[in-house]
């Protein structure tokens, strides 16, 4: 099994068990980025994570975005990159950009 399946298998196993799970995958990226496109990181309710999108730079700021669109159903479209200064805030100071995907799963 790979990172992939065993991400997808750990947010399953989350599922099963009755907790509400978001899913964030990297779908683009350029420059030099922490992770490549098709890196995953599922989030739990409870807040247990699973998998990476970007090494740990950006983590606590998707983990905050998979928790709102958990409440709200919405899934969102998050775009970091040196000249946001969000990225600064959030530590990605890599130099890249990346934009991440978040949905539930259901």
């Amino acid at each position: 099994m790979n990172d992939a399946e065993d991400v997808l298998a750990t947010a399953a196993g989350w599922r099963a068990a009755g907790e509400a799970v978001a899913l964030a995958t990297v779908v683009e990226t350029w420059g030099s980025s922490p992770r490549p496109a098709g890196s995953r990181l599922a989030v739990s309710a409870s807040g247990r994570l699973a998998g990476s999108v970007s090494g740990g730079c950006i983590e606590g700021a998707v983990a905050e975005a998979a928790q709102q669109t958990m409440r709200t159903g919405t899934p969102q479209l998050l775009d970091f990159g040196i000249s946001d200064e969000r990225a600064w805030e959030v530590g990605l100071a890599c130099g890249g950009k990346l934009k991440v995907f978040v949905e539930t799963l259901s």
